[in-house]
């Protein structure tokens, strides 16, 4: 059982563990937690944090989404970075593609001292400046910028040992609506998806560890989101793209999840394909989604263990590293 993870990841309502997040990190079927910006107030908080977890729990991964920009959920002692799509341009600008390895090999550092195994990065969306949600979270609004940039990225976070999640398959960068709050649908057909929006993922797929999907309908392709899809994760993902690594879905909370009830979400989500779910800010659903787990008998997957970080970094050393010191100073003249 070492290495059998549960197919839940679920989160924390503060800074310390409840006894009821003791009691929940222990059933089986959690296999995962993340962090919020309310679980965060200081590097030793979330390191003691991380620590207690792990106590209680080796067989769980622990994850954020630490983007930069305006998906930032530590900032106070950690370095605080501008959007992708800022830093993409002063890398271009200067003819330096190399510093997105920089900013993915800090980014991941910084979480990996604290314990962190994931953070939910790179964005690999288009940006074509009609999204409310994706925006300068987009590395650009260029397919060809996009796969070099996160390229380098992925190749700084798993220099700094943490591997790297794709986002959000098969695109959101092509709607207005923020699918937190909305049902999104995207109207283009897969000829066209396959050569813009698709494209980071197929050609990223030997460097991509995960792949998280958009809670994004795509009528024209498909009657289901990518999700509770297995032509978009099984026909498409895996056969077309030839993509072998883990799927998490995206927040069933969210709106654009449908209103099928979490139960039915989390089972149709497994069998579509995907490795992992994400219930949050709905405790009383997460603990419904594990009863359900547990009464249709849902396996525990090896797989999961594969995000674990590869790597060991004492934050006093990193802190005081010249590498780190000499990239916080060109982030200044990028400003945030």
């Amino acid at each position: 059982m070492k290495h059998q993870y549960g197919r839940l990841m679920l989160d924390l309502a503060g800074t310390n563990l409840s006894n009821e997040d003791k009691t929940l990190i222990q059933n089986k079927h959690v296999g995962g937690l993340i962090f919020f910006a309310r679980n965060f107030e200081s590097f030793g908080q979330i390191k003691n944090l991380v620590d207690e977890i792990r106590s209680i729990k080796e067989n769980i991964i622990i994850a954020v989404d630490q983007e930069g920009g305006k998906v930032q959920r530590f900032k106070k002692e950690f370095t605080e970075i501008p959007s992708m799509q800022k830093i993409s341009k002063y890398a271009s600008s200067n003819n330096d593609a190399t510093f997105l390895k920089e900013i993915g090999w800090l980014i991941s550092s910084e979480l990996v001292a604290a314990g962190i195994d994931i953070n939910f990065a790179p964005v690999l969306d288009i940006d074509d400046k009609t999204s409310s949600i994706i925006g300068n979270r987009a590395f650009s609004n260029k397919t060809s910028e996009v796969i070099s940039m996160a390229s380098n990225f992925i190749d700084g976070m798993h220099e700094a040992g943490m591997k790297s999640t794709g986002k959000h398959f098969p695109g959101h960068g092509g709607i207005f609506e923020d699918s937190h709050t909305q049902l999104a649908q995207d109207t283009r057909n897969l000829k066209e998806l396959l050569s813009m929006d698709i494209k980071p993922y197929e050609e990223l797929s030997n460097k991509l560890d995960a792949v998280m999907c958009a809670h994004v309908l795509f009528p024209n392709v498909d009657k289901h989101i990518p999700s509770y899809s297995k032509y978009w994760l099984k026909n498409i993902l895996k056969e077309v793209i030839k993509y072998e690594g883990l799927i998490f879905s995206d927040d069933l909370s969210m709106f654009g999840a449908g209103n099928l009830s979490f139960a039915e979400k989390a089972i149709k989500s497994i069998e579509a394909g995907c490795d992992m779910v994400l219930v949050c800010n709905n405790r009383s659903e997460a603990i419904n989604v594990i009863d359900i787990l547990e009464k249709n008998n849902i396996d525990l997957s090896n797989k999961i263990s594969k995000m674990k970080k590869t790597s060991n970094i004492d934050w006093s050393d990193l802190c005081n590293s010249k590498r780190r010191l000499i990239i916080k100073e060109k982030l200044k003249t990028i400003g945030g």
